[in-house]
């Protein structure tokens, strides 16, 4: 892919995959929802007592994969530098339930699961690796 096609494929709606290092053990992998413009940063939404953010802060950085499910298969995976971890405000994350549930359900969500320990991780990919299966052949 070319590097607008990966970036665009990000900013699609996927279920991402983030990994992120732990000690002793393999890496923490778990899907998430995300936010995500072409040339931004990925942004996270979640608990401060979480265990994606409890490794993600002492990382420091992290991976984020999306896929297209059938074929043609496409992949993209980002990885970079955390540039931020702050307090959740609503417009982020009632962007990021609205993307992923539609309005009224995303709204809904929002307001049922916005904490004041909620946290908005942000991260500016750095790497990339992708394939488009469709451009094969």
């Amino acid at each position: 892919m070319t590097s607008d096609e990966r970036q665009q494929f990000l900013a699609d709606v996927h279920v991402g995959v983030i990994a992120v290092e732990r000690p002793d053990r393999a890496p923490l992998t778990v899907p998430i929802w995300y936010g995500y413009e072409p040339g931004g940063e990925v942004l996270l939404w979640t608990e401060a007592s979480s265990i994606k953010h409890t490794l993600i802060r002492a990382a420091g950085r992290f991976a984020i994969s999306v896929q297209h499910e059938q074929p043609p298969y496409k992949y993209v995976t980002a990885e970079g530098d955390v540039v931020g971890v702050d307090p959740a405000t609503d417009d982020v994350v009632r962007a990021i339930a609205v993307r992923y549930l539609g309005e009224e359900a995303g709204n809904q969500f929002t307001d049922e699961n916005l904490t004041s320990s909620s946290v908005v991780i942000r991260m500016k990919p750095k790497r990339w690796l992708s394939t488009d299966y469709s451009k094969e052949g």
